[in-house]
């Protein structure tokens, strides 16, 4: 189904499911015997979404690329766990550097408010659509399962006016902040929406204040790639699962994320997926083509004006 302006969905529908397919590979790549991290919350998020073919990944019965149906779930789950690891070192260095404020955006069932140690004093605030946000909450509470520090979770659209949301809730906007936007700016948003969340962080950002993404397009914009999206997009289907992430994503130029940081006050590092999964342990992914979808990944520190 199309996008609209105004759709909404939760983590079984939509976008939302894609939030769920990649905890499922958390809760796969956690399974592993010498796993390269550690998400204890991921399975149980992903049985109480309820989608057959997550579960069976979570559960770690489809990591074999010989019985996948050539969906690549091996490969999926190698890819988020070598982002997962990159943006949880990202938060560790942030907090060595003495931040103690983090913002999450488009959050999912990202549980690293629960899983990850935080210093004394930090507070991580999480935005997502607020079908997301009460769900994943609430199934948490349910697993007695407690935020590892402050916790502040916004339900809000991030086409809506989410940063007079965020200072409600008690954001300091002269204090530093670590933000991550993990998969979001890789399509799910129109590309004028893309500028105007950067721009919006930027102009909430202290001097010192750090930021951490992936971006790019998740289906590419090659034919070849489109090839590709579809491709998988059958092999969804004939697992039971209707998700074309194709239709997800919006067509455009969009925005080269780590040079426009770079223009508006941030020093920027960029890097690839093979620098990430080389520095996980993990085999590359690029074959003679180069990486099949073009997505970046960017660290940048806020300058002082």
């Amino acid at each position: 189904m199309a996008r609209t302006e105004d759709d909404s969905w939760d983590p079984a529908s939509s976008v939302g499911a894609t939030a769920t397919m990649v905890a499922a590979a958390r809760a796969a790549a956690s399974r592993r015997p010498q796993p390269v991290i550690s998400d204890p919350f991921a399975e149980p998020l992903v049985r109480a979404v309820g989608v057959d073919v997550f579960t069976r990944v979570a559960a770690g019965e489809l990591q074999d690329a010989s019985v996948d149906g050539g969906v690549g779930f091996p490969r999926m789950i190698d890819t988020f766990a070598a982002r997962t690891r990159f943006f949880d070192e990202f938060f560790a260095e942030a907090a060595r550097a003495g931040i103690r404020q983090a913002v999450i955006v488009a959050s999912g069932l990202d549980t690293r408010a629960y899983r990850l140690s935080w210093p004394a004093g930090t507070t991580v605030y999480e935005i997502d659509q607020p079908a997301v946000i009460a769900f994943k909450t609430a199934i948490l509470s349910q697993l007695g399962a407690q935020p590892s520090t402050g916790h502040r979770p916004i339900g809000i659209d991030l086409r809506g006016d989410w940063p007079t949301a965020l200072r409600r809730a008690g954001f300091d906007t002269t204090q530093p902040t670590a933000w991550l936007a993990e998969g979001v700016l890789i399509g799910f948003l129109p590309p004028e929406a893309e500028v105007r969340l950067v721009d919006h962080l930027t102009a909430l950002s202290a001097a010192g204040s750090r930021f951490g993404a992936d971006y790019g397009s998740v289906t590419g914009q090659s034919e070849t790639a489109q090839q590709q999206a579809r491709a998988v997009a059958d092999r969804w289907r004939d697992h039971g699962l209707d998700l074309d992430i194709a239709e997800l994503t919006y067509p455009g130029e969009h925005i080269d994320v780590a040079a426009h940081l770079q223009a508006s006050g941030w020093d920027t590092t960029k890097t690839t997926l093979d620098d990430l999964l080389a520095a996980s342990g993990l085999p590359a992914l690029a074959g003679p083509g180069g990486p099949p979808i073009p997505i970046a990944y960017v660290r940048a520190t806020r300058r002082t004006p």
